[in-house]
Order: structure tokens, then C-alpha cells, then sequence
């Protein structure tokens, strides 16, 4: 089984965010970057799929010269390869059509992606990739095992889960719950080691354009100070809700 890990490279949830130029470009100045979560996720499965079933395990990204430190990561982690799309990933249908050319040279089998990358949360690539290729495809999978051809897939829907069969070729969009964090691999020494070794491929993008574009950037308004009403004065906090709040 070949399976196909898309990595996002994306700012640490700590990181203080900030634009330049007018608003229109991220700064990136001091900002650590990390393997996007919901994708962590599904590498750690991948992962443990290639040492339960001898799968391999490719990552890809598309990105900058600035992503290759994601995707050792990631080979320390356990891939046994990466590919680097070298292009700038501005657009989502932009992104899922590298990817999708990426697949179609590989012709894997499963295709894990996160449901969404941490920074911009668009939630498209991986359906987008799915309808390019003809796969089946399962979104927020918090649950996955792979019986030769075959694959039951837990999701999470309105309310609770629910369980699916399907057939290979498969993309599944991970999160969260996939599996467990106490699971999560810390690269190791050796692996570190190990990952100095393993290919790096760096790949030209296909003819395609984006098309869409950032035009301006715009931090949430600050929040406002705190109003404390008596518990004893229902009037005002009715007239706060109503007036201000305009929640009621």
C-alpha cells in the first residue's frame, strides 16, 4: 500500500501574527513554523499503517524553500520520503491541482490530508483533490483501519459519529482524534539521523494559476472592556444584551 501524506507548513499557535505591505502579506519575521496539526495527525496514522500493513509513506507539501524543515520533520517522524511542490500556496484549488499531479504520478493508494490547515482554515483541499482524481473520500475522519482493499472509516458528524465502509483509492481529511495525542511521534536522535538520508524531492508546478488572491489582511477588533452587572439587576443586563451585545 502506498500512502500519500499532504503537509502543510503553517505558523505555531503561539506565534504573535502580524502584516506588512500595506496589509496584504503575512510577516513572517520570528515566526516558527510547524507541521500543520490536523495533518500531524494523519502522518502519525500513516505511520503506524506502514508498521502494521508495510506500507510506504510519502509527505508532500507545497511550498517555499522555507517548508523543507517541516517535511524532514516529518521524514524523522517515520515518512520514507518527501516532495516538495515548488510553488507559492496561495490558492486552495491551486494547491489541490499540484497535489492532484503529485497522486497521479504516485498512483497511491490512501491520501491523508487534515480536514483544514491551522492558519487559514479553508477546509477545501482535500474534497477539491478528491473530485479531481474520481477518489472516494471521507472529511473529518477521527477514525481509520485498512483491510487490504477495504477501509472503515469513523467521522465526526452534527451531533455524534458515524461509521463508513469504503474502497481503496481513498482520501480521507484527518483531525484531531485519528489518533490519540499521547500517539504523536517526537522525532528521535536516530530518526533525525535517519531522516539526512531519506529524498527530498523538489518538483516544478504545473501551468496552473491561482485564481484568487489576498487583498488586504485584518486582525480581529480588540476585545472591549468588561461590563459587571449586579445579579440582582436584571433590567440592565436585559438593555446591555439587547443594545450593545445585540444578542437578544
Amino acid at each position: 500500500m502506498k500512502i500519500l501524506v499532504c503537509i502543510s507548513h503553517v505558523p505555531d499557535t503561539t506565534s504573535k501574527i502580524n502584516f506588512t505591505n500595506g496589509d496584504t502579506e503575512f510577516d513572517t519575521s520570528g515566526v516558527q513554523f510547524v507541521i500543520n496539526p490536523n495533518d500531524e495527525f494523519g502522518l502519525t496514522k500513516a505511520v503506524i499503517l506502514k508498521e502494521q500493513n508495510g506500507a510506504t509513506v510519502t509527505v508532500v507539501n507545497v511550498g517555499g524553500t522555507d517548508a523543507e524543515a517541516t517535511l524532514r520533520k516529518a521524514l524523522a517522524i517515520g515518512a520514507d520520503e518527501a516532495i516538495r511542490v515548488n510553488a507559492n500556496p496561495t490558492d486552495g484549488m491551486f494547491v489541490a491541482k499540484q497535489l492532484a499531479e503529485v497522486a497521479k504520478q504516485g498512483s497511491y493508494d490512501l491520501i491523508i490530508a487534515g480536514k483544514e490547515s491551522l492558519d487559514y482554515n479553508g477546509g477545501m483541499v482535500p474534497g477539491m483533490l478528491s473530485a479531481l482524481l474520481g477518489y472516494n473520500f471521507v472529511n473529518s475522519c477521527t477514525g481509520l483501519e485498512v483491510d487490504g482493499n477495504n477501509a472503515k472509516v469513523i467521522r465526526e458528524i452534527d451531533g455524534g459519529k458515524e461509521t463508513l465502509s469504503t474502497s481503496l483509492p481513498l482520501i480521507v481529511g484527518g483531525q484531531k482524534g485519528l489518533v490519540e495525542e499521547k500517539d504523536l511521534r517526537i522525532p528521535n536522535m536516530r530518526g533525525i539521523m535517519m531522516a539526512r538520508s531519506k529524498a527530498l524531492t523538489v518538483v516544478e508546478p504545473t501551468s496552473d494559476v491561482a485564481a484568487t488572491k489576498a487583498v488586504k489582511f485584518e486582525k480581529p477588533a480588540p476585545k472591549s472592556a468588561v461590563k459587571l452587572v449586579a445579579a440582582d439587576n436584571l433590567d440592565e443586563l436585559v438593555n446591555l444584551l439587547h443594545n450593545e451585545a445585540k444578542v437578544i
